[in-house]
């Protein structure tokens, strides 16, 4: 990827993290930044891979849990997870 990924980009890495897991399981939001950044770049890439994940709950392409449990990402404090929700993705 040349330049800083976007928000859509995010989206995408998202999508694509999760559709290479299996149904119902989780990814966490640093796999996604690494994903765009690298192992030394991600940090800063977390607000973004927030703003994705928060996106794509809006259109009901993933939901956001912690310990298993659906949560709403606006109020999540601590360590989320992301889920895909089983509908086909927007297109």
């Amino acid at each position: 990827m040349t330049g800083d990924p976007g928000r859509d980009d995010a989206e995408r890495a998202i999508l694509d993290l999760l559709a290479r897991r299996d149904p119902g399981k989780t990814i966490c939001p640093s796999d996604v930044a690494r994903a765009l950044g690298g192992d030394d770049g991600f940090r800063a890439l977390m607000p973004l891979v927030r703003a994705a994940a928060a996106a794509l709950v809006a259109t009901g392409d993933i939901e956001v849990t912690q310990r298993g449990r659906v949560v709403d990402l606006d109020t999540a404090r601590g360590a989320i997870r992301l889920r895909g929700t089983g509908s086909p993705p927007r297109g």
